[in-house]
């Protein structure tokens, strides 16, 4: 009797794992085949304002902008000039280096642009763990980050870096990081206005690559990566022009809203922990107008 207990576990143990070796051999075969994983429904949603973009939505964004006549956020002091200069002289270097290569541009773009949103995210964090208080900057921030890491995982669907060009991105991606994470220590309302200026070149960029489409220079048509639609939930049958489009919508919201941390930032002590912003603001640019029409240079 015991021996034939003995054979009957034994016998059923082994088709227990011969079970859980096909499941596992299923889960495996299955990320395979999907390997940017979980379907849109599952993805986090809020880091765009876009989560239904339909035809009409994202036609809706299709305006027609000149890159020399976009509005910006007038420096008000020593330090906004400094922020605007160090956005302009990584504007000249990337054109001389990029010149018309506008989407491998995007990707190196996108891996620096989506490290101020997790630094400032880090640090609010960690500051409101200090100071035992709420802070809504954080998840503004985080999702900032999020946001443009799908940037540059739709763009990587399109352009395949290889060789020095990944090296490139790498020591980029390390200076930045380690520059961008003390000098926010150090001056948090200023980190934010640079990044508010990187966004206004971004939209630029964005514009002229647009401009590339149009005039046939960049094939448009290119369907849309599947990560793209999973993400923005986009309509079937969207293109990489339909990318592009929802892309530069994302960086006016993030231009926004880091110019508006840095108007609220009044130094390193005193930051406020709330943030909002209207949406009539965001494509307008109602209060950046206003800035410059109230400016000093403009009476």
């Amino acid at each position: 009797n015991k021996l034939e207990l003995t054979t009957q576990m034994l016998a059923k143990l082994a088709k227990r794992t011969k079970n859980i070796s096909k499941l596992n051999r299923h889960r495996t075969i299955r990320c395979q085949h999907n390997k940017w994983g979980p379907k849109s429904g599952e993805y986090h949603r809020t880091s765009t304002q876009y989560t239904f973009s339909t035809k009409e939505q994202i036609l809706a964004l299709d305006v027609k902008m000149d890159t020399n006549s976009i509005p910006h956020k007038t420096p008000t002091g020593i330090m906004d000039h400094i922020a605007k200069g160090a956005v302009k002289f990584l504007r000249v270097v990337s054109d001389m280096y990029f010149k018309d290569n506008y989407l491998f541009r995007a990707v190196m773009l996108e891996t620096v642009a989506a490290v101020p949103g997790f630094v400032g995210g880090m640090h609010q964090h960690l500051r409101t763990l200090r100071k035992l208080e709420h802070n809504n900057w954080i998840k503004t921030l985080t999702d900032e980050a999020e946001n443009e890491r799908m940037h540059l995982m739709t763009f990587m669907e399109i352009v395949k870096p290889v060789g020095m060009q990944r090296v490139l991105i790498f020591l980029t991606q390390g200076i930045f990081f380690n520059f961008f994470l003390f000098f926010y220590m150090l001056f948090p309302k200023t980190a934010h206005r640079f990044v508010g200026y990187l966004e206004e070149e971004a939209v630029k960029t964005y514009t002229k690559m647009l401009e590339y489409i149009d005039n046939g220079k960049i094939d448009g048509t290119i369907p849309a990566p599947v990560i793209a639609k999973n993400y923005w939930n986009m309509y079937e049958g969207a293109t990489l022009r339909d990318v592009v489009l929802v892309i530069r919508a994302d960086e006016m919201d993030h231009r926004d809203v880091n110019h508006t941390m840095a108007d609220r930032i009044k130094d390193r002590n005193n930051m406020s922990k709330d943030i909002s912003i209207s949406r009539d603001d965001l494509y307008t640019l109602k209060s950046i107008q206003n800035d410059e029409n109230n400016s000093p240079t403009q009476k």
